[in-house]
């Protein structure tokens, strides 16, 4: 396909899906690389290989998991014409995506209140990579939520009617993709110790 070929909208919308791909692989290598680093660390001596995960790190997995579904069901329900039915469904994405970072934080305390600390004389390597990477995440879930907070307040100006869902599919793209990027994330920490 000639990507210089079809109208101008459609010239655009693949644009903005571009550079969205562009960003999210930019993403993708920064946590690839912070990962390899946690990686060629396990060989320290003072590597813990002993450690429980946060129960709450697990419990925002499952959370991450269904506000992407329920994303994806509101662009359904946008696309057919539903938009009583979508706005409810974005609105419990929203609802679910800051219930993950308040059980992100949770975990933290837990972390926290089993000894490890992100700095200081009780730190360790080990934890502080999971502080650190969890941290990033967690702004860039930030960064989700005010994507969807811009494509909630499309969707109630009437933006999507007509089939015009540009903005949601790149808002729920980004969003699948954080997701997918944290079940990476507690799948490579629980089997990498």
């Amino acid at each position: 396909m000639d990507l210089t070929q079809g109208t101008q909208k459609e010239k655009n919308a693949r644009a903005k899906k571009m550079m969205l791909w562009f960003g999210m692989v930019s993403l993708l290598m920064g946590f690839a690389g912070w990962t390899s680093a946690y990686i060629v660390s396990s060989s320290r001596e003072d590597w813990l290989q002993d450690y429980e995960l946060p129960s709450a790190f697990f419990i925002s997995t499952l959370i991450i998991i269904i506000s992407s579904l329920t994303y994806h069901f509101a662009k359904r329900a946008e696309a057919g014409e539903r938009q009583k039915q979508a706005w409810w469904l974005l609105l419990a994405t929203l609802g679910l995506g800051l219930l993950f970072i308040s059980l992100q934080f949770q975990g933290f305390s837990q972390m926290i209140g089993q000894g490890y600390y992100f700095t200081g004389p009780t730190s360790t390597i080990t934890m502080s990579y999971i502080f650190l990477i969890a941290v990033v995440h967690i702004v860039h879930v930030v960064a989700g939520i005010i994507t969807l907070l811009v494509v909630m307040y499309n969707q109630k100006r009437g933006k999507y009617t007509g089939g015009e869902l540009l903005g949601m599919e790149l808002g729920i793209t980004f969003w699948h993709f954080l997701g997918a990027l944290w079940l990476y994330l507690i799948l490579f920490f629980y089997f990498f110790k």
